[in-house]
């Protein structure tokens, strides 16, 4: 399955190579943590440009899913830990 998202990356999930799949699942829990701290970084910015824009509802929620995708990623370090350890 592939994807593009609007900030500059492109990538394939299903590339074929000579990893295990556990080094897969490695290398994708890897990723996938890395992409939501960069989401959460710009859901902050923008709560914070929601709030000087006296949009405070907004921002409270926008606040809200930046810490929700941060809690994502705590269920994919588990998971990662899991795999290491």
């Amino acid at each position: 399955m592939s994807h593009t998202h609007d900030h500059g990356h492109h990538h394939n999930h299903d590339s074929q190579s000579s990893l295990s799949f556990d080094e897969k699942m490695v290398k994708l829990l890897e990723h996938w943590i890395k992409h939501n701290d960069d989401h959460a970084e710009t859901y902050k910015d923008w709560s914070e440009k929601a709030k000087d824009n006296n949009l405070d509802q907004a921002c409270a929620m926008i606040r809200e899913a930046a810490e929700m995708t941060l809690q994502i990623n705590d269920k994919f370090r588990e998971a990662l830990k899991s795999l290491t350890a």
